[in-house]
């Protein structure tokens, strides 16, 4: 899938904290994906929220393109242990997007967790044969 998100001029910023079950399920399913994005679906708010390395976007179905809140610089030194929260930045580029706001901290998880249990785990087995004694 490819899409191309436009940013209209920052209305506000503010820090955030995200729970550190959300921060690592995202961390995680994107190292699964071997992509440098990926796609995630929020039925629930005709949303899709789309990750990288770097941050995560969240674009409305109504307007398509156009990146509505970007959750940014995730704090991740500041952590001490992995079950901590995590620190980011909340930037705003539409006005009034405090109730939007507000859903995604609760619907994000519920979409990371739909999405991880479609999600086929991929990954490598190796299969160590060992002698077996035969009885004489």
């Amino acid at each position: 899938m490819e899409i191309t998100c436009y940013r209209e001029d920052e209305v506000n910023r503010e820090p955030r904290q995200l729970p550190a079950s959300t921060y690592n399920q995202a961390v995680t399913l994107l190292a699964q994906n071997e992509g440098a994005h990926l796609f995630v679906p929020i039925r629930s708010m005709q949303y899709m929220a789309i990750i990288d390395a770097e941050e995560i976007v969240f674009i409305d179905g109504d307007r398509r393109c156009w990146i509505d809140i970007a959750w940014q610089n995730f704090r991740r030194k500041e952590r001490a242990a992995l079950d901590q929260p995590i620190t980011y930045d909340a930037v705003f580029y539409r006005d009034n997007l405090d109730e939007v706001m507000q859903r995604l901290q609760s619907e994000f998880p519920l979409a990371l967790r739909m999405l991880k249990d479609k999600t086929p785990f991929r990954a490598a087995a190796h299969i160590i044969r060992f002698p077996v004694q035969q009885k004489q």
